[in-house]
């Protein structure tokens, strides 16, 4: 169908419109109206998370289909062939209507639709730019659809048209025939009637791979990430809702807003190219991300080629590399970052407001901090001058204060694991406060220091530091004043720092300046001075680290004396501020002085400050560079800074300042010092002044002098400045400074040197002396100072080397100097070399000998200079020996400066030897001393040298070759030619290396590793001088010399053939095949096959892996040549894969180094690093010709392709990786079946014998190809059908259609191994080649081709269908019988429709009747068997089939899905399929166990139990359920063991009294283990024991009708009987039948009249009683007995459906009962039962007065065991009751039923003559029981009423009681002389309820008297059983078995233990192993209540009630009183009862 996009919306008008907005997708089916302008279709739209939220877990969201007509103008046809390339997936649904079609195989390009009306478009293929453009943005308004509004639960709804017709709604078109049949209102305008009625249903559209936009092709990644969007909103977002994983959600909501912002820009093109490539890598980190996130797999797409989903065609290599990274690691590998990349950072002040500080200034600069060090400044200062009424905000971007950081390492910021830095932003401000007469709180309001301006400072305020002097040429400090003399304040004229400023900034900020204040005023005002005032910082190191920007708020904090919290309770920001910004009491407060200090701060990573300024211009526009204070790593430009820290003036209380003639004087006492500043300028010996080189600030002009700011004594100043000399005024440079306590004049000077002994003064801290200011030190001779003939420290004058720290008192300044040159050195030794030609020959050896002492750092700074003086004594001293070597060594110095990271240093070579070095003559000298060196490679003074020039062996020979090159054009100049000498001598420098390989000495091991790691670096500096073969000659030479290498030394062997594989040298020409050929020969003995798969040698593999991966890359190799090794390797690696897993960490694949790099990750299971390898590489095998290959291998070819099959099974069962790796498990399934294909083609031509010899024909092989090919077709990695948009999508383009290609691959390889049929057969079957080696894999290939019978993938099930028909007709042509067929089919499907999708159950009978077809000839031939074999065949896999279906359906209930379970055990019993019908049994059981349906869980058990005879017959294994190999008998006991065990959890005691009876018999009479038998009497007893307390509750039972068209087959208008839960109501029972069935209405019986629907009908009914059951003649029987007798296994119910009981008698009285008699006795497995007959009976008046009677006793019992359990609420009903039933005259009172009974005979009146007793039939006798019942249990009732508030009523009920009943109660309490001796008595307490005392256990007990318990009299209960004994125990299966069962299986052997278990208290059961527990006839204290009273504590009251009721049966026997009176001596309490010795008994019977 031809796809369109909505263009403009449209409202619908009619029912038939449908609806359109813009961006809308839709699929055209016809064109109409009267000129075609309305179109039909289909509207795809997004899936709706509504339906997720209330729809089935774990199932994908389908996208909504909606229909209807539409114009033609509101749509946009897009290109027919731009929708079917790439976009329809080959594979549908059912089409609706009806087809079978549902796959179709063929690719997209050959597809065709059936069923489909094709749009015949007039206007052709459109070309309008308009239109196309319109299309694009439609399109993309399609995709956004689905995206924008991923959290919307439903499409938001249509505007009513403007026309007021109603809202119209879509109308929603299903996938089936009738929903689609529906939609008839949906046509063209122009369609007639009649053609809407015959017009077809139109097909639904088909599966859709994904969209493609036109920018798909510039931009992968807008249709890559509309795919995931549409995928994540579609399956995963209702998922995380539903199971409440709200922070996976939010987090995911993250990754789809990230994602979806850069789709927008991806369209729009607004990303810069450098923007663009960081924004790709960043989004398919976030695709990756997202995916895990929701536990998708894996999707590989490749950053580096514009995030484009990488495919079959692209490398193996590269998607293995990229698939691990992707799947292990949550971001991309960042590699140890070179120390050489350079980082900047964009600093500008966004918004910044002050409030009330005087002339404000910021310094900003750059601090690092390491672990043990304190902050560090790395960069100069910036400073930003602020004005009163400056609003930042109105500053335009350019003329905002900012500037560029730049040049800063990544050591520097922390980013290397060598240098774990902290880098941070620091903010110091400074401004004007009132001169220190004392500590000033910086914080406090109401301090001095925020008095007005100074009269003595100027208008213009100093900036961060910085000042000027500037009266005319003169310095201040040189004024005539004497020392001592009065405090003036004349203030000096201060220059103006002002902020440089840009060409571009506007005029009005240009010309900006502070306001000025009249001269006058200043001095009336305050004296002033600059300080520090408040100090603010920021850790940007993460910032600085991932190239980030951000915009932050800057706090300030200041010092204080009063009590502050600290900053942020933070101990390391106040550790930072104490350096930055000293407190005395190191307290800190936020400085409110400014507000909103907004900065905005942007990282950048680029080698240079220029080029990143050039590249981002519109950012870094004029921009101001701050630069770092020292180099990062070796400059490449000219630089000369010489940067001096001020700390501090070091002025003790009692410190002593020097002088030339008074020697130590003390400081001046009459300052405070607490205003101290200090004065430089820079002068050189002439004491002329060094104007304008004092650079306070980046941004500030040059000064001749500067001022620092002002601080108290012991506090420093910590501030920077910049000298900028010229270079001729360096050597005689000197710094000269002052020291004043403001505003007076100094008291103190003093000097410091720049250059020291032919050097710069040395980095580091110095301590000036301070001297006394006074004439003799500030005088001067003509322009010279005096004070430099004085010492500037306190070291001799001559010896710069000593400590400078002076430890006496004498005051001193601490400063520090550091030279950032590229001029001027600060090494004596290097400055020597550098003017070698002005030593001696003496000295210049003693410098040569001393320049490995020289600093690096000082010899980067000159190095092209160094180069130049070496190599200029070299050439100069040629010939001589010493001189040669010692300048050789000093280069193998210089040059091992490479190997440091914090220097560049191989550029800066590099240019060097290009463009500089030209000494031709150094070449042989360089030579000489190389090959003397290696002469003597085991002496060890030579060795260290020898190994030091290998590590810069490259730039060594890099100087020979060129000196070479230049000495060859000097030559050719001359005539001259020494070519031979040197080839001569530069290839035995090789020579001399091979000897050293072929030396076995043990000593020579380093320098062996040392030549063979860097060798690969060596050979291509001879590319320049010699020829490609010499070079290869060369290599080989060496190569070859290492044959005889172990250890790691193979390793870098290996390495070195690597990197001469990546180095490109041997690439061009003959060369190249020379060295392909002689790296297979190199490489092979260390990979291939191997007996002990060692660490080593896995490392070995690896290794030859990445070289023939880099050799395939690189030279085009033909990998299919190491197509033997690599199969060999992987089945050495994957027979130790166990060994060889690392589960911590995986080393990143195809290494290229070693140790191979790792990275860690928790992977769990492990990874197999060389398996993914070789995989890769087999994979890069595919579709080659490998018979030429095998050929030539040598191997056996059998051997060979049998290794190579086990080999791609194990990469597709995800051996070598895990299998959501996605894109590379796909890629291996296609490179799978083009191997497959090319080993077919060789299994074809040379292992497929003739007919003649088919004894030859290799079975085994053929088979286990057959087994590889089926595993790969049947992947469920290729059912497309079944997977999301995302992961389909991805799959299709991987792999593209596997399926369709492996079925061409089947259907030939299974018609290469057949015979050519007979025409009879042709005729019979319609195959070409048939039988022959075929019949061999019947049965065993029958099951997976049947599983491929399943497939949805149309071509692939039909070549299985073939196949299967093939193997039908060699099974019946060989036994004529295809039982064996149908039972490998029916063990298949079961397993198979388990394992599939339950959508597909549409298609999984599709092949049976594609099956019959094909034996469709076979019918037309009358009598044939096979067509009857196939017939019966065909039929029971059908029904199997459904039965499967309904069984693996997850759209069930738990009861529908028990019902189906059970038709397919019932279906696979008749099959006598054992193995899956127990499978099947313990399925079912666990689901029920899980229910918590114990009962029915044990009778789905007993069905497995039924299986096995009471025989010690062995029975198999199983292994689902695990069973061992064992006797029958013994499977049958456990399974009964496990039956009973859920019995007794059910309460289901008639259940397990079967079973224990069963189990009692085998034991007494068969097996004779008398053990277990009394285990199981006594576990019987306790069952018994617990239906006499009447422990459980009867269960209730309701009776269903089901009626309703809706209801299938099975339930509709049928009945049934429905167990419920225990105390499960009605209404409960309703509510859980209306969530099985959510359409259904429950209705009266009545009400059935619409058959469409589903209609229940729900009534309870009780399970039938028969009045004629011995039970009721026996008086003194429990209710629970009673109960349990009676309704014990009941399969009748009844309901009372008549009631007649008219006023004039009983005798006329009657009821009609309706009897439901159901198919199975309850309890079932299924909880129900059906009804299969309904009978009426009607019960007589006699009947009816028995079973009324019977009924009330039963409700009184319950009322009474209510109210002992403490429900007081039931007192009023049984008060009523019983009131009604001892009431003579009430009609409610059974009494009156005693007139049923016949009557005593009247006394003869001669005395002789007996009266004849009348005759009594069973229902009177009945009925008498239970009138002595009902009385019994009133009397029962009377001690209830024995307390307040009921107490009262006691005596009235007790009398009438008597009355109404007097013959009963007179059977009950027979006169004492009459009643014979009592055998036993039982005495009980009180029964109350709990709030006074009840006991909970009343109902158990035998009837009360007055609350005491006694034994029933004889006659009354002869039957009740005897009291249990002790040591009673319970048969279980814990303790019918012995310890040495292992695994819950019995031992047959093992003996039984009789010691008693221990208890469960969780199960019934487990009191079989109880012992000494009392039977409750004896009332211990298992009973007790603990708050019921003892006899003897009873009140008067009390005693007197009881004596009432009790008189009769004061007299006892002999053995009742002994009773009595030993159990009044026993103490009841909880748990035991205690004995006269005082110990405990268990039992009465003990004591």
């Amino acid at each position: 169908m031809p796809l369109a996009v909505a263009v403009y919306p449209f409202a619908a008008s009619s029912p038939a419109d449908l609806p359109l907005e813009l961006g809308d997708e839709l699929y055209l089916i016809e064109q109409g109206g009267s000129t075609g302008d309305w179109f039909r279709g289909y509207l795809i739209a997004p899936p709706s998370l509504l339906s997720g939220l209330t729809g089935l877990r774990g199932q994908t969201l389908e996208k909504r289909v909606f229909s209807g007509i539409f114009p033609r103008s509101c749509v946009e046809i897009l290109d027919e062939d731009t929708i079917l390339d790439g976009n329809v997936l080959p594979a549908d649904l059912e089409h609706a209507s009806g087809g079978s079609k549902v796959v179709n195989g063929n690719s997209p390009e050959k597809e065709t639709f059936p069923q489909q009306t094709r749009i015949i478009r007039k206007h052709g293929n459109r070309t309008n730019s308009l239109r196309i453009r319109r299309s694009a943005a439609a399109t993309e308004c399609a995709q956004d659809s689905g995206i924008g509004n991923l959290l919307s639960l439903s499409r938001s709804q249509q505007a009513p048209s403007p026309g007021g017709a109603q809202e119209l709604s879509r109308t929603l078109s299903h996938r089936s025939v009738q929903s689609l049949r529906s939609q008839d209102s949906a046509v063209p305008l122009s369609a007639t009637a009649n053609q809407i009625r015959d017009r077809p249903p139109a097909p639904v559209p088909m599966l859709k791979i994904g969209d493609e936009t036109p920018t798909s092709l510039s931009e992968p990644l807008v249709d890559e990430i509309a795919s995931c969007l549409r995928e994540w909103h579609s399956k995963d977002l209702h998922e995380l809702l539903l199971s409440r994983r709200y922070t996976t959600l939010e987090q995911l909501a993250h990754v789809i807003q990230q994602v979806d912002s850069i789709r927008r820009q991806l369209l729009y093109g607004i990303l810069t190219r450098e923007e663009l490539e960081r924004k790709r890598e960043q989004t398919v980190w976030d695709l990756v991300r997202g995916n895990k996130l929701v536990g998708g797999d894996v999707i590989v797409r490749d950053p580096k080629q514009a995030g484009r989903l990488l495919t079959n065609s692209d490398s193996a290599v590269e998607l293995s590399k990229l698939q691990s990274i992707m799947s292990l690691l949550d971001q991309r590998p960042v590699n140890q970052p070179e120390t050489t990349v350079l980082h900047h950072l964009l600093f500008e002040v966004r918004d910044l407001t002050q409030i009330n500080m005087n002339m404000p200034s910021l310094s900003v600069y750059l601090c690092s901090r390491s672990m043990k060090n304190p902050l560090l400044a790395l960069t100069e200062s910036f400073a930003i001058e602020l004005f009163p009424s400056d609003d930042m905000k109105s500053r335009s971007a350019q003329a905002k204060p900012r500037t560029l950081f730049s040049n800063l390492t990544s050591s520097d910021i922390g980013k290397t694991a060598d240098f774990d830095n902290d880098i941070y932003l620091v903010v110091k401000v400074y401004a004007n406060m009132a001169l220190n007469e004392g500590h000033v709180d910086l914080q406090r309001k109401e301090s001095r220091g925020f008095l007005g301006p100074s009269p003595a400072v100027s208008r213009e305020s100093l900036a961060p530091g910085a000042t000027s002097l500037k009266r005319g040429r003169q310095s201040l400090m040189w004024a005539q004043k004497q020392l001592g003399s009065t405090r003036r304040r004349v203030p000096p004229d201060i220059q103006t720092l002002q902020m440089s400023r840009t060409d571009s900034q506007p005029a009005q900020v240009q010309d900006r300046s502070r306001p000025t204040t009249p001269q006058s005023k200043l001095q009336q005002g305050t004296q002033s001075v600059q300080r520090a005032m408040a100090v603010g910082i920021l850790d940007i190191k993460e910032l600085m680290a991932h190239d980030q920007s951000q915009e932050l708020r800057l706090t300030l904090w200041s010092p204080t004396v009063t009590d502050a919290a600290p900053p942020e309770s933070s101990k390391g920001l106040v550790q930072l501020l104490t350096q930055l910004l000293p407190s005395r009491g190191g307290q800190y407060a936020q400085n409110d002085s400014f507000s909103d200090i907004c900065l905005a701060l942007q990282s950048f990573s680029c080698p240079d400050a220029e080029e990143l300024i050039s590249r981002t211009p519109t950012l870094l526009q004029d921009i101001a560079m701050t630069s770092k204070l020292s180099f990062s790593g070796a400059p490449t430009k000219p630089r000369s800074d010489i940067y001096l820290t001020l700390s501090e003036a070091s002025l003790p209380v009692k410190g002593l300042l020097s002088h030339p003639e008074r020697g130590p004087v003390p400081l001046p006492l009459e300052f405070d010092y607490n205003n101290v500043q200090l004065t430089l300028e820079v002068r050189r010996k002439s004491g002329a002044r060094i104007e304008r080189c004092i650079y306070p600030s980046s941004n500030s002009s040059g000064l001749t002098a500067w001022r620092t700011s002002a601080v108290e004594r012991g506090t420093s100043w910590d501030q920077i400045v910049k000298l900028v000399l010229p270079e001729e005024d360096v050597q005689e440079a000197h710094l000269i400074m002052s020291i004043a306590d403001a505003p007076g004049f100094p008291f103190a000077l003093c000097w410091i040197p720049l250059w020291d002994q032919d050097a710069f003064m040395r980095d580091g801290l110095h301590l000036p002396l301070l001297y006394l200011y006074d004439k003799v030190t500030s005088s001067s001779d003509k322009g010279r100072g005096a004070y430099l003939a004085l010492p500037w420290n306190s070291r001799a004058k001559d010896d710069s080397t000593r400590d400078e720290t002076f430890t006496g008192p004498v005051a001193t300044l601490k400063l520090k100097t550091q030279l950032c040159s590229t001029v001027f050195p600060q090494d004596r030794v290097l400055t020597g070399l550098l003017k070698w030609r002005e030593q001696s020959e003496e000295y210049l050896l003693a410098l040569l000998r001393q320049f490995t002492f020289v600093p690096e750092t000082d010899i980067v700074k000159l190095i092209n200079d160094l180069f130049d003086a070496l190599f200029g004594i070299l050439v100069t001293n040629s010939g001589k020996d010493e001189y040669e070597d010692l300048v050789f060594n000093a280069l193998v110095t210089v040059l091992g400066i490479i190997q440091d990271r914090r220097f560049n240093l191989g550029p800066l070579i590099d240019t060097y030897i290009k463009t500089r070095f030209d000494y031709p003559y150094a070449t042989p000298c360089l030579i000489k001393s190389y090959l003397r060196l290696l002469a003597r490679p085991a002496d060890p003074q030579n060795s260290r040298r020898l190994h030091a020039t290998f590590k810069v062996g490259q730039q060594m020979l890099r100087f020979i070759t060129v000196a070479r090159t230049k000495q060859k054009i000097k030559e050719t100049a001359i005539g001259v030619s020494n070519d031979l000498s040197f080839r001569r001598d530069y290839k035995s420098i090789f020579t001399a290396f091979e000897s050293v390989m072929r030396d076995t000495s043990p000593v020579l091991v380093g320098s062996k590793t040392l030549i063979v790691q860097h060798l690969h670096s060596w050979i291509p500096t001879g590319s320049d001088v010699f020829s490609e073969d010499e070079v290869f000659q060369i290599t080989s030479n060496f190569i070859d010399a290492c044959s005889d290498v172990q250890g790691k030394l193979i390793l870098y062997k290996l390495l070195l053939i690597l990197h001469l594989s990546s180095k490109g040298i041997f690439a061009q020409g003959t060369v190249q095949d020379r060295f392909i050929t002689s790296t297979k020969a190199w490489i092979d003995p260390y990979w291939g096959s191997s007996d002990s798969s060692s660490h080593q040698w896995r490392e070995q593999v690896r290794i030859c892996c990445s070289i023939v991966a880099a050799q395939a890359r690189e030279f085009g190799l033909a990998v299919p040549k190491f197509f033997c090794k690599i199969v060999d390797s992987y089945q050495s690696i994957m027979a130790a894969a166990g060994s060889n897993k690392r589960p911590q960490g995986f080393e990143m694949l195809f290494p290229a180094s070693f140790p191979f790099p790792s990275r860690p990750a928790s992977i769990p299971g492990g990874l197999n690093e060389p398996l993914i390898e070789l995989a890769a590489l087999l994979s890069q095998c595919s579709g080659t010709a490998l018979v030429y290959i095998l050929d030539q291998s040598g191997f056996a070819r059998v051997d060979v392709i049998s290794a190579a099959l086990n080999v791609l099974t194990s990469i597709l069962e995800g051996v070598a990786f895990p299998t959501n790796w996605l894109s590379l498990h796909i890629y291996h399934h296609r490179a799978t079946l083009q191997l497959l294909d090319s080993l077919q083609e060789v299994m074809a031509t040379t292992l497929l014998p003739s007919p003649d010899d088919a004894e030859d024909f290799n079975t085994a092989l053929w088979n286990q190809f057959f087994t590889t090919l089926l595993k790969l077709v049947g992947s469920r990695a290729l059912a497309l059908e079944t997977f999301a948009e995302q992961k389909r999508r991805a799959v299709w383009k991987i792999a593209g259609d596997v399926r369709e290609q492996g079925a061409h691959l089947l259907k030939r390889s299974w018609e290469a191994i057949g015979w050519e049929s007979s025409p009879e057969d042709q005729r019979r079957y319609g195959v070409e080649r048939i039988g022959g080696f075929q019949v061999q894999y019947v049965p065993g290939l029958v099951a997976p081709i049947v599983e491929l019978c399943l497939s949805v993938h149309e071509g692939l099930r039909r070549t299985a269908v073939k196949i299967l028909q093939a193997m039908i007709v060699s099974e019946w042509t060989l036994s004529e019988d295809l039982e064996v067929v149908e039972a490998e089919m029916i063990d298949c499907l079961d397993h198979t429709v388990a394992s599939k999708n339950s959508e597909e159950s549409i298609t999984q009978k599709v092949f049976v009747n594609e099956l019959l077809e094909l034996f469709g000839p076979l019918a037309r031939i009358p009598g044939d068997g096979l067509w009857h074999a196939v017939k019966k065949l065909v039929s029971t896999i059908d029904k199997l089939l459904d039965l499967l279906a309904a069984v693996h359906s997850p759209k069930t209930s738990e009861a529908v899905h028990i019902m189906h379970t059970l038709q397919l055990m019932e279906y696979l019993k008749d099959m006598e399929k054992e193995g899956m019908f127990i499978r099947y049994v313990h399925q079912l059981a666990d689901i029920q166990r899980k229910l918590q349906n114990h009962t029915e869980a044990g009778l789905a058990l007993r069905l497995h139990a039924s299986l096995y005879q009471w025989s010690t017959t062995t029975v198999a294994a199983l292994t689902e359920p695990p069973f061992p190999e064992q006797s029958s008998f013994e499977r049958k006991e456990q399974l009964y063991f496990e039956m009973i065990k859920h019995f007794e959890d059910g309460a289901a005691w008639d259940c397990a009294l079967a079973s224990y009876k069963e189990l009692a018999d085998q034991y007494e009479h068969h097996s004779y283990d008398y053990i277990k038998l009394a285990r199981t009497q006594h576990s019987m007893a306790r069952i018994y024991e617990s239906i006499a307390k009447g422990e459980r509750p009867n269960p209730r039972y309701f009776r269903v009708i089901y009626r309703g068209l809706g209801f299938p087959d099975s339930l509709r208008d049928k009945e049934f009987i429905f167990q419920g839960e225990l105390g499960e109501k009605q209404a409960a029972f309703v509510d859980r039948l209306r969530l099985q069935h959510p359409a259904a209405q429950i209705l009266p019986p009545g009400d059935f009249d619409d058959l469409e629907g589903q209609f229940l009908h729900v009534a309870s009914v009780t399970p039938y009683r028969d009045l004629r059951h011995p039970l009721y003649q026996v008086s003194k029987v429990p209710q629970s007995v009673r109960d349990h007798v009676l309704q014990s296994q009941p399969n009748r119910f009844a309901v009372t459906s008549r009631r007649h009981s008219p006023a004039t008698g009983v005798h006329e009285q009657w009821i009609a009962k309706t009897i439901y008699t159901t198919a199975d006795a309850f309890p079932t497995i299924l909880g129900k039962s059906e009804i299969i007959s309904a009978d009426s009976l009607e019960l007589s008046p006699l009947q009816t007065a028995l079973e009324r009677t019977s009924r009330k006793t039963s409700e009184i019992a319950a009322l009474q065991k209510r109210i002992v359990q403490g429900d007081e609420s039931a007192f009023t009903t049984l008060t009523e009751s019983f009131q009604s039933s001892v009431d003579p005259t009430s009609l409610a009172s059974v009494a009156q039923y005693r007139a049923f009974l016949p009557s005593a005979p009247e006394p003869a009146e001669d005395d002789e003559l007996i009266p004849e007793e009348p005759a009594w039939d069973l229902m009177q006798i009945s009925l008498k029981q239970a009138l002595l019942d009902h009385a019994s249990v009133l009397r029962h009732c009377l001690p209830l009423y024995s307390y307040p508030p009921h107490i009262n009523l006691q005596a009235s009920l007790s009398e009438s009681l008597l009355s109404t009943f007097a013959p009963e109660m007179s059977v009950l309490t027979p006169p004492v002389e009459s009643s014979p001796p009592t055998t036993s008595y039982r005495p009980q307490t009180p029964s109350l309820p709990p709030s006074r005392g009840f006991s909970s256990d009343f109902g158990a007990s035998a009837p009360l008297t007055n609350g005491i318990t006694a034994l029933p009299q004889p006659g009354l209960n002869d039957s009740e059983p005897p009291p249990i004994g002790h040591n009673r125990s319970r048969l279980s299966l814990a303790f019918m078995m012995s310890p040495s069962k292992l695994n819950g299986r019995l031992d047959p052997d093992a003996a039984i233990s009789t010691s008693p278990p221990e208890e469960d208290s969780n199960s019934n059961a487990s009191h079989l192993a109880r012992g000494n527990v009392a039977h409750p006839a004896y009332a211990t204290s298992d009973y007790q209540h603990p708050q019921r009273p003892s006899l003897s504590r009873m009140t008067s009251s009390q005693s007197s009630a009881r004596a009432d009721i009790e008189r009769p049966m004061t007299a006892q026997s002999g053995r009742s009183a002994r009773v009595k009176k030993r159990l009044n001596m026993l103490d009841f309490r909880k748990g035991s009862v205690k004995s006269k010795n005082g110990g405990r008994v268990e039992a009465v019977e003990e004591e």
